[in-house]
């Protein structure tokens, strides 16, 4: 990939002023592809933020236009390099068009495609100017709390995430997302900030943001364990193509509560109810460890036309979406880690 051009990726060294005040369904009008946005400031290696992977979650724009406007023409206290990703889709108020890959699942991993490829540059781009740290915004559609996530376990990474909350969570699937690719250049953290359009998730990004232009540099102390809580995603939970699901009592194979994402970040014993068989009494949900391997008879059993968790266990990002559903997952298994003593 070294040196090759990529023609998705616009770059330039400004930004168009009319960007700062456009909702984020416009922002095709001013950028008609992902743009990648190189901003000087005091300290020269950059703060890499990247933003709109998902066309939906617009938070992360939000926060860095407050911000930017608010620096106004003062030099920036670190410089800044910015990453608006799926324009395209952000126009229409989707995760990703039907065509398109998911702009957070191919970071880092092999493939042919443009989108393959533009992520390539810009991470080469960013290896190249010596990345500070990387911040990648997001939101979610159930019900979570703001929490932070790493794919190393690195003090500078713990210390990244706890800057933005005390609940930290650590996962190596799913693949190809940006953390996990940056996190081979300099420290990364995703960071979850809620439900669109909700003004608590846009004032913490903010904040966020703002720290982070302004640290001189992130700790290497080890972090202590009472300023983070850390747990571990163990397994990603999907509902397979062919079978049917649904909310409250519709006709489905699978039938969860439509209260279902109420479930996220609560520590549930082993036999709590999650979903009733309606259908198809064969049909299953597959569950996925972090290895690739279906692990569903660990976590979950089957009877009287029920499903039951087999195991202690915390959900996080279970949502009642169904496009997200069927285009990414139901949501995931996580359980508690100790925040290791000796980490790199």
């Amino acid at each position: 990939m070294s040196g090759v051009f990529n023609k998705m990726l616009q770059v330039r060294e400004d930004i168009p002023l009319e960007l700062l005040r456009v909702d984020p369904h416009q922002i095709q009008e001013i950028l008609s592809g992902p743009t990648l946005i190189h901003l000087p400031g005091r300290r020269k290696e950059p703060l890499f933020v990247s933003t709109l992977l998902h066309g939906n979650e617009n938070t992360g724009f939000l926060a860095l236009q407050r911000m930017l406007l608010e620096y106004g023409d003062r030099e920036l206290p670190r410089a800044l390099s910015i990453f608006i990703g799926n324009v395209a889709a952000a126009r229409l108020g989707r995760r990703r068009l039907d065509e398109q890959p998911d702009y957070n699942r191919i970071w880092g991993l092999p493939g042919d495609s443009p989108e393959h490829q533009m992520m390539a540059q810009v991470l080469e781009i960013m290896a190249r100017r010596r990345a500070f740290a990387s911040v990648d915004i997001h939101n979610n559609t159930g019900v979570n709390p703001h929490y932070a996530c790493i794919n190393h376990l690195e003090v500078p990474f713990l210390h990244l995430a706890q800057l933005f909350s005390r609940t930290v969570v650590y996962f190596i699937r799913p693949e190809g997302v940006q953390s996990m690719a940056f996190g081979r250049i300099c420290p990364a953290v995703t960071i979850e900030c809620g439900h669109v359009g909700e003004k608590s998730g846009i004032d913490h990004a903010h904040e966020f943001l703002h720290a982070c232009l302004n640290l001189a540099q992130i700790p290497d102390t080890p972090v202590s364990p009472q300023d983070a809580s850390l747990f571990h995603t163990v397994a990603t939970l999907t509902v397979p193509s062919g079978v049917s699901f649904g909310f409250g009592n519709e006709a489905a194979d699978i039938l969860f509560d439509t209260k279902v994402d109420h479930l996220n970040f609560c520590e549930l014993p082993p036999g709590t109810h999650l979903a009733d068989l309606k259908g198809d009494p064969r049909a299953r949900l597959e569950v996925i460890d972090e290895t690739g391997q279906e692990v569903g008879d660990r976590f979950l059993s089957y009877r009287d036309s029920k499903i039951f968790t087999k195991v202690p266990v915390m959900p996080s990002m279970f949502t009642l979406n169904r496009e997200i559903i069927r285009q990414d997952c139901l949501g995931y298994f996580m359980e508690r880690m100790a925040i290791p003593e000796k980490i790199s």
